[in-house]
């Protein structure tokens, strides 16, 4: 989401020429963003798998439910793929800071590029239905933007429709990069089988909604600070309002745990996926999906640009609020801390915009580009007023600049994405 101040990689690369047609920028492109298949249309022609009862979906017996532990009033204040080919890059020991080149095969920047390039190819071939979302709960007002109410200011975020669009493009966003898959660990050799899962920081619950449809006879649990989700679900599927850095009190432990885009969310990272471990039964896995804070860039494109302020007062804010953004990079020392074995990590980067060569990577980086302008403002404005103390006129000030630099395609930065699973051991 965001880019380091000065930090560059030793690319030789020239910046691109801007060659975009001004009738073909980005909002060409949202109509057939809003069209995205549902999880395996991406790279499948084979038919979503039904319920026992013979239906893809039914409504919920309890659709969101605030787990019976929490303290209401304890509130707290406050990048591609990785090859032509899709196959990941090996990047060096992912424990160590990561100041990564990408593969010159992988990502290189396109000095012939536009929006319309024929590389691209037709995005309008991805479908989707749009799920109906429950609106039913009070949230707080801020800013012109709603945020959850339950824990109140804990996550930045909004919660409100413009969010949640994001995140359901976010999420096809992912299966574009994992070639249609909703997750990377071995689950089909999985011994005893798939009973129990749980999907944290589930968002609009899309993620779990397809998993559970995909495979049936498994109970799918996701948890939010938000009750954003949809009413009607696969029946073997539920939502709770939940924190995820609480004591965990299931019942039961699970085959497989799910967290995705998590980077943002917790003051303790190593909390949640302690939590993880000891809820997570022997023989099963753990597994995190997610993009490396601040961005990376090819070339000095970036600096003295609007742009490289906004991440500076991003990082700045974070810390004043006393969470870092940055620990992605850090998630396999985490679950070798916390006792998984078997640690699979799997590199992949999104760049911002069509400027990189391929056509993956220019679908790639249409796709990042607008999951980024349609975030943007939810992403500054509580972080910037709330840590830093400017005014709503000063932000948007600010966001204007940045959009037009996102836009502008000459600026080559992308975001490195991670994948990371690992198995408890028996």
């Amino acid at each position: 989401m965001m880019a380091s101040s000065g930090e560059s990689d030793p690319v030789p690369s020239a910046a691109a020429e801007d060659k975009t047609s001004p009738g073909k920028e980005i909002s060409s492109t949202v109509e057939a963003l809003a069209t995205i298949a549902h999880s395996k249309d991406l790279e499948s022609n084979e038919p979503a798998a039904a319920s026992s009862d013979g239906h893809s979906f039914g409504p919920a017996s309890k659709n969101v439910a605030p787990l019976p532990h929490h303290d209401e009033s304890a509130a707290e204040t406050p990048s591609l793929p990785t090859s032509q080919t899709g196959e990941p890059i090996s990047q060096g020991d992912p424990a160590s800071e990561i100041a990564e080149t990408p593969s010159v095969a992988a990502l290189s920047v396109d000095n012939e590029e536009r929006d319309d390039d024929s590389a691209i190819g037709d995005s309008s071939i991805y479908t989707t239905n749009t799920s109906a979302r429950s609106s039913v709960y009070d949230f707080v007002f801020e800013n012109g933007r709603t945020y959850h109410s339950f824990r109140q200011g804990k996550y930045e975020l909004p919660n409100d429709e413009r969010e949640q669009d994001r995140l359901d493009l976010q999420h096809h966003l992912f299966l574009l990069t994992l070639g249609g898959e909703l997750y990377n660990a071995p689950l089909k050799d999985l011994s005893g089988g798939l009973h129990n899962v749980l999907d944290i920081g589930t968002g609009t619950g899309i993620w779990a909604i397809d998993f559970a449809s995909l495979f049936p006879s498994a109970n799918v649990i996701g948890t939010d600070l938000s009750p954003i989700q949809p009413d009607l679900v696969p029946p073997n599927l539920h939502f709770e309002v939940d924190d995820a850095e609480d004591p965990w009190l299931f019942s039961h432990q699970f085959d497989y745990i799910h967290g995705r885009a998590l980077a943002t969310c917790f003051k303790s990272h190593m909390t949640v996926i302690k939590s993880a471990f000891n809820f997570t039964r022997p023989g099963g896995y753990f597994e995190l999906q997610d993009c490396v804070v601040p961005f990376r860039c090819m070339d000095d494109s970036m600096k003295g640009t609007t742009l490289e302020r906004w991440v500076d007062l991003i990082m700045q804010a974070t810390a004043r609020m006393g969470k870092d953004w940055t620990r992605v990079k850090k998630y396999k020392e985490y679950l070798e801390e916390a006792g998984f074995e078997d640690i699979v990590e799997k590199k992949y980067e999104w760049p911002v915009g069509t400027w990189a060569k391929g056509k993956k990577a220019k679908m790639l980086g249409l796709w990042y580009r607008e999951d980024l302008l349609s975030g943007l403002q939810g992403f500054t404005m509580a972080l910037l007023t709330r840590a830093l103390g400017m005014s709503t006129v000063e932000v948007e000030v600010l966001l204007t600049g940045v959009r037009e630099d996102i836009k502008s395609n000459k600026i080559h930065i992308y975001i490195p994405v991670r994948v990371v699973y690992g198995r408890k051991p028996l």
